[in-house]
């Protein structure tokens, strides 16, 4: 590598670390719990998208034992070669059924079902259109089809909708997070589906952080509102298997047609080894988990309830977010890296999340929080949080 480049790295590097920037890995020692072991040290986690605890459930685990044994361990090939096993058959059928839309499709990953969609479906003659605070992969998808690239104000509709009256392209679509993930609050579906139907746009709906958390049994947001269609054929639904499904991978529910052409023409779905068919013969068990244990549900409303009510004083704001997404607002990103390393010390992880992510001067804890957490953990970490408010 050239040596000038390597220079350059080096002071982006230095420049990140001096403005409060530089992010690093943590590295667990066991399972996805709440309480996590890092370099021989126990913590309190408040960091994991695991919100109903499913990620080290004897069930899954043994679910995947029994995958392995019957599927190997890995595809070793692409679905469209000879990478599609029965478990991700069933696994499919089984999501369609659990969402209700005609058919459903395994992706490797949330990032790659909203990189193969956008682009299977638009290109340079069509335009995109999306909420400003979107995930990093619905804006890269959308640079990657090449169409119109239309950011609206964030759950602004009224703009929106004036974008999509001037709009002259020969496809149009809407795309939003349905829970977004760092401020933990929905997107109005109803109406934005309202004005697909009327300008005749799809609408991209990506639940990842609500599938499993939110809607009657955990069958997503969509079955939070029971005033329109949400089973549409303007929608295609998008969700992850990673975080409340404990498990991997993402899935697209849509129209057979919809499911179809991204089959045909999906880069990231044809051109990828599939994932092992014993991760999906696992999100099998998990799905009957996430519809028949209300109580987790329950749980993490009260949870979150309890957060609230006990921070409500507290000189920071708290985003009113009803999700397990609890977005504490510090400001500057050296505060929010100063509390969350004063966390840390007590053995307390809360993630400091920092520009580029979420906008500059809004520099925030996202306390993530887990059907499996206590009401005492609820407690230690408000006793954290309160006395850094006083010292800082």
């Amino acid at each position: 590598m050239c040596p000038d480049l390597i220079e350059q790295l080096r002071e982006q590097q230095l420049v990140r670390e001096r403005n409060g920037l530089l992010r690093s890995r943590l590295t667990l020692e066991g399972s996805q719990e709440t309480h996590i072991s890092i370099a021989g040290r126990e913590f309190l986690a408040f960091c994991s998208n695991d919100y109903l605890g499913l990620a080290s459930h004897p069930a899954l685990i043994e679910a995947a034992c029994v995958g392995a044994k019957q599927y190997g361990v890995g595809a070793g090939a692409s679905h469209l070669i000879s990478g599609h096993f029965s478990a991700h058959h069933l696994l499919e059928e089984a999501i369609a059924r659990f969402t209700g839309f005609p058919k459903a499709l395994l992706f490797s990953t949330g990032y790659m079902a909203n990189v193969g969609v956008v682009t299977a479906l638009v290109g340079r003659d069509d335009a995109v259109f999306a909420d400003r605070l979107n995930h990093a992969s619905l804006n890269d998808a959308a640079l990657l089809s090449r169409a119109e690239f239309n950011r609206y104000p964030h759950l602004d509709l009224s703009v929106l909708e004036q974008r999509l009256v001037a709009s002259k392209a020969r496809r149009k679509l809407v795309m939003t997070d349905v829970v977004f993930s760092m401020d933990g609050n929905i997107a109005p579906v109803s109406g934005l589906l309202a004005l697909c139907e009327k300008y005749k746009a799809i609408l991209l709906l990506d639940d990842a952080h609500g599938f499993g958390v939110l809607g009657k049994q955990g069958r997503g947001t969509l079955f939070s509102f029971d005033t329109f269609n949400r089973h549409s054929s303007h929608i295609i639904y998008m969700a992850t298997l990673g975080k409340a499904a404990g498990v991997f991978g993402a899935f697209v529910a849509a129209q057979s047609e919809i499911i179809e052409t991204l089959i045909q023409n999906a880069r990231s779905y044809i051109y990828t080894t599939a994932t092992p068919a014993l991760l999906s013969h696992t999100v099998l068990k998990s799905l009957e988990l996430i519809e028949h244990e209300e109580w987790r549900r329950e749980k993490l409303k009260q949870l979150v309830a309890k957060l609230k009510n006990e921070l409500q004083l507290l000189r920071w704001t708290l985003l009113p977010s009803t999700t397990p997404i609890q977005p504490l607002i510090i400001g500057r990103s050296e505060d929010a890296m100063q509390v969350s390393n004063a966390l840390r010390e007590r053995g307390i992880l809360v993630p400091a999340i920092r520009p580029p992510t979420v906008p500059k001067g809004t520099a925030r804890l996202r306390i993530s929080l887990s059907a499996l957490h206590s009401e005492e953990d609820i407690e230690r970490l408000v006793m954290g949080l309160r006395e850094l408010a006083q010292k800082t």
